[in-house]
């Protein structure tokens, strides 16, 4: 490290220490798709620069100047728990918390209570893992901090304190690639640790005005492809699975002891009022289920690894099919596809589930049976979006986006806001549409594409073809009751008094240029309102070629299986696929729903 300070610095104000964690942080986003590129441990699912740049952001979302350090700190540390994605993200959150949590209540920071308060900070990091390994971003960051301790009372200069300890920083990264098997046998560094050294590099940068200059650790760590053969087998459970939870003297060792069976990489991060959870497992439900009752869940998160892997090592085709959990499309598909999917949320009262990842429908359908609250449906948020589209677009040249009606829900507005917002940063084509359409209506337009993309169809070839696709799908569903149509509040009051009193059994419909519900036909039975629908479908078919259908029901395989047979004979064809429904379409019409959802040529 070449450049000097202007002049020495012995005490930090809480400014000085916020200004230089963003600079810190923007050192992250500018090699976030290179630690993307050598994450393989714990799990090779490439996402670590997109994990620690979530972290980052955070903090940078976050309004925080003030001049005492300790409130500078703990303002961080909640701000870097709240974004806190993956391993990485989650240590360094903790290791923040710890710091903060060890300053005193003096106004400034000397070099004295710097170096403890950060060597007394790595313990909170490595109670944060259940299973602490050596030669990651933990060993790092004790490294790094046991040093800045022992030379605290040699120096006098923060500057001149930071770029020593930076160094012996650089040398304990480099040596994390003969701690772990993992790193030796794709010969590269551990991602966590280097995203940690980066992030040490942009503070040096915000003092010694060297933010353009290219680095020592430029020049030493240049960027490298994984060369190790990796197989499936390291992704021993399928989801990373996050969660954050509110109340009142969280206990983290209860929490760790409940879903410590689940999976494993566990971290607990936090404070007694709010932890962080993260944990690998193949029941991300399941593990939500036991975390419920220690406090309020005020945040989900499930990444499926497999997928982030695949796209690594084994991507299809350089144009990535991003979806929603409404599309109703069966894992299998999704996977043989390599679709990538947002997952709608569900709720009753205050609990809430990531549709299909921390409820499955079965779980769903019997919730809402049993219980008294009319569940809700929420769109992703955008950050959420943004998060998948800046993951892809690291790793595709191109993405199209297709979401659920934007009649129906503000799903398709997120999804297109940050896929924008993406593409001008990157300068990647992406592009968004909205299907006008639900469950499997959406889905076959999904499958068509992935089945284009499969062919070769380019990116811009695809665009006018999805817009025709749209156009040529159409969902029936059949209800067989209006009551839960009625709770939800989809109809007025007048006219669920008169379906109510009848018993009418309605067949709805998408109108084709707003995307919204309308009824297509009635019925005093659900027979009855079954042989409407496929009549309405056979007029449809007078004059129009079929591609393919499908079928997607909340809990009646009988009703399936009549239209199954019905349909064969009108067609001549089997469904693509038979799928139960998400909560997200059934939260509005109760169970019992069935769909037929086909495309024309």
């Amino acid at each position: 490290m070449t450049n000097e300070p202007l002049q020495k610095i012995r005490e930090l104000d809480g400014k000085q220490l916020y200004y230089s964690f963003l600079s810190g942080a923007q050192r992250i986003f500018d090699h976030q798709k290179q630690l993307n590129k050598i994450n393989v441990f714990p799990v090779p699912d490439a996402d670590t620069g997109t994990n620690l740049a979530s972290t980052m952001r955070s903090i940078m979302d976050a309004f925080i100047p003030t001049d005492n350090t300790k409130q500078a700190a703990v303002a961080m540390a909640d701000a870097a728990l709240t974004g806190a994605r993956g391993n990485s993200g989650i240590i360094f959150a903790q290791f923040l918390y710890g710091f903060g949590n060890e300053i005193k209540a003096e106004q400034n920071l000397d070099i004295h209570s710097f170096a403890e308060s950060m060597k007394n900070a790595v313990s909170y990091a490595y109670e944060a893992i259940a299973n602490p390994v050596e030669g990651t971003i933990l060993t790092v960051i004790r490294e790094w901090a046991e040093y800045l301790y022992a030379l605290k009372d040699f120096i006098d200069d923060f500057i001149k304190l930071l770029i020593e300890a930076f160094q012996r920083a650089q040398q304990s990264l480099s040596e994390t690639t003969q701690k772990l098997e993992a790193l030796a046998r794709s010969h590269v560094v551990d991602a966590g640790a280097k995203g940690f050294v980066v992030f040490l590099e942009g503070i040096l940068d915000f003092f010694t005005k060297g933010a353009t200059r290219k680095t020592a650790l430029e020049e030493t760590m240049a960027e490298k492809e994984i060369t190790g053969d990796i197989s499936h087998e390291v992704i021993t459970y399928r989801f990373c699975t996050e969660a954050m939870i509110s109340g009142k003297n969280l206990d983290r060792k209860k929490i760790e002891k409940a879903i410590a069976g689940y999976g494993d990489s566990m971290a607990v991060a936090g404070s007694p009022s709010k932890l962080r959870v993260h944990i690998h497992s193949d029941h991300p439900d399941e593990v939500f289920s036991q975390l419920q009752q220690f406090g309020d869940i005020t945040f989900q998160k499930v990444d499926d690894m497999v997928h982030q892997y695949e796209i690594l090592h084994n991507r299809k085709a350089d144009i990535a099919l991003l979806t929603d959990s409404a599309c109703d499309i069966p894992r299998e598909v999704l996977d043989r596809y390599q679709i990538h999917t947002v997952p709608l949320s569900v709720h009753f009262g205050q609990s809430f589930f990531l549709d299909r990842l921390t409820i499955q429908p079965p779980q769903f359908y019997s919730m809402l049976e049993k219980s008294d609250e009319n569940p809700t449906s929420a769109q992703p948020a955008a950050k959420e979006f943004y998060n998948k589209y800046e993951f892809l677009s690291t790793h595709y040249d191109s993405v199209i986006g297709i979401n659920l009606s934007g009649g129906l829900s503000g799903t398709y507005a997120n999804s297109e806001l940050s896929a924008n917002e993406v593409a001008r940063e990157t300068g990647k084509k992406i592009r968004v549409f909205d299907s006008k359409n639900v469950t499997a209506g959406q889905g076959m337009i999904v499958l068509r594409t992935a089945r284009e993309i499969e062919n070769g169809t380019s990116f811009d070839e695809l665009l006018p073809k999805i817009e025709d696709w749209i156009r040529k799908t159409h969902i029936r569903v059949t209800v067989p009751s209006m009551k839960y149509i009625v709770r939800s509040g989809r109809v007025s009051r007048m006219k669920s008094l008169a379906a109510r009193m009848l018993d009418i059994k309605p067949v709805i419909s998408l109108e084709p240029v707003a995307g919204k519900t309308i009824l297509s036909g009635k019925s005093f039975s659900q027979k009855g309102s079954m042989r409407n629908s496929l009549r309405s479908i056979a007029r449809l078919l007078r004059h129009n070629r079929l591609w393919e259908y499908s079928i997607t029901h909340a809990n009646n395989p009988e009703a399936v299986e009549w239209y199954r047979s019905e349909m064969e004979k009108l067609t001549g064809k089997q469904p693509v696929f038979i799928e139960e429904a998400s909560p997200v379409l059934v939260a509005h019409t109760g169970p019992g729903v069935v769909c037929v959802s086909l495309m024309l040529e």
